[in-house]
């Protein structure tokens, strides 16, 4: 089933939900802490994931690559998630958006220094310096939690997509083990703000709201998404993230833009639009790579007999095998030779002490001929 959909359906699905969900703490932060809302979403969204997908089956199975992977991906979404919280406290969320797309933007521009990528870097950095400029006084503390907050969700899209293709690894089974070491990252963080109110089901119920509408369906979809999306695909698509989110605001918050708002946040849209990924991203290039070297290992190659699985050479009259005995034999990467070589080998050898003990028995019956002779 999620292979029929298309994976831009998912997308739509997370842009809505990857606010909405925040919209909802912040009508929740009435009865609870910040801190606490950032804890109750993880929390609540970690147990549902337990319960779901038994994740830690799927990271004992995990090298020691694929456990650092989930465990910075974890990491990051628990220190993230305060910080978003901690903005959107202080910030309108339109705003909170949109600066969060400036590093995407900026590291597209680095690696890939383009004219175009210039010019979406300029307009992203322009929107975002009218929005600073408008509520930089007495907010400056929001603002450094929402710089930290971009920073962190660069991280997470790069860590994100690295899970969705890992081999061997669910995407969604990584998620759900990447919320559980969230959880535990951000209990020391927030946990303490949620005391006061674990006897409050509304506030409970309220907080497991949240993590269904801002860990779970947009988290999930994004991962359906990416693992059929090209990198530089998906970060054209993020383009409207900061308008939903500026909708969303609007229309759950009542959190009117200013013009001058509306423009910075049409500058950034604008850029992320524009700007275009390094073609040579990880992401895309290693399935390339892959499809490259399984084709020339199955391609064959001149000389070859894919009848018998000899190599030949040409000898006038005709073909023979090559002697494998006398020539270069073909190894792994290891050094090691073929399991088939090494029978055939095997095989080649035998024969020929055979052949030779018939000839020295020939030579002997020969010459006891002579002598009675």
């Amino acid at each position: 089933m999620p292979d029929r959909a298309p994976p831009h359906l998912y997308f739509v699905i997370s842009a809505i939900f990857h606010y909405l969900g925040p919209a909802f703490a912040v009508l929740l932060f009435a009865r609870v802490g910040v801190l606490g809302v950032a804890w109750l979403r993880i929390a609540a969204a970690a147990l549902i994931f337990a319960a779901w997908r038994r994740p830690w089956r799927a990271f004992a199975r995990l090298d020691r690559s694929g456990r650092r992977l989930l465990l910075a991906w974890g990491s990051v979404l628990a220190v993230m998630n305060v910080c978003f919280y901690i903005a959107i406290d202080r910030l309108p969320l339109g705003t909170v958006a949109a600066i969060e797309f400036l590093p995407v933007v900026g590291l597209a521009a680095l690696g890939a220094r383009t004219a175009r990528n210039a010019l979406a870097l300029g307009l992203a950095i322009a929107g975002v310096y009218l929005l600073t400029d408008v509520r930089l006084e007495g907010a400056a503390l929001g603002f450094a939690f929402a710089f930290a907050n971009a920073i962190l969700f660069a991280l997470y899209i790069v860590l994100a997509h690295r899970v969705a293709r890992y081999g061997g690894l669910s995407g969604i089974d990584g998620l759900g083990a990447s919320m559980l070491i969230a959880a535990v990252v951000v209990t020391p963080l927030g946990g303490w703000e949620v005391i006061p109110v674990l006897s409050d089901p509304v506030a409970l119920l309220a907080g497991i709201g949240v993590a269904l509408s801002s860990s779970v369906i947009p988290y999930v979809t994004d991962q359906l998404a990416m693992r059929r999306l090209a990198r530089a695909t998906y970060a054209l698509m993020v383009s409207i993230l900061p308008a939903t989110a500026t909708v969303i605001g609007i229309v759950v918050l009542a959190q009117m833009p200013s013009s001058v708002e509306v423009a910075g946040v049409s500058l950034v849209i604008a850029g992320v639009a524009l700007h275009r990924a390094p073609c040579s991203s990880i992401g895309e290039r290693e399935p390339a790579r892959e499809r490259e070297e399984g084709a020339a290992e199955h391609a064959p190659h001149p000389g070859h007999d894919p009848r018998t699985g000899d190599d030949v050479v040409s000898n006038r009259g005709g073909q023979h095998p090559v002697d494998r005995e006398d020539g270069e034999r073909d190894q792994h990467e290891d050094g090691a030779e073929p399991e088939h070589l090494q029978r055939r080998t095997r095989f080649g050898r035998a024969h020929e002490l055979r052949q030779k003990s018939e000839e020295e028995h020939g030579q002997l019956r020969i010459q006891e001929v002579d002598q009675h002779a």
